[in-house]
């Protein structure tokens, strides 16, 4: 599960390259970075979990 979180940060981060809005640029990154910061914690609670 967070692998494909992780996927889809890498998929905003790469539509807010390519934007020529500076808004939506902004708000892509802003959804990759909480993509990212889901997916940490959910790899948290994975290791939790296994101990």
């Amino acid at each position: 599960m967070a692998k494909a979180i992780r996927k889809q940060a890498q998929t905003a981060e790469r539509v807010a390259s390519t934007t020529a809005d500076a808004i939506v640029a902004n708000q892509m990154r802003s959804l990759a970075r909480a993509f990212r910061s889901q997916a940490d914690i959910l790899k948290k609670k994975e290791k939790k979990k296994k101990k």
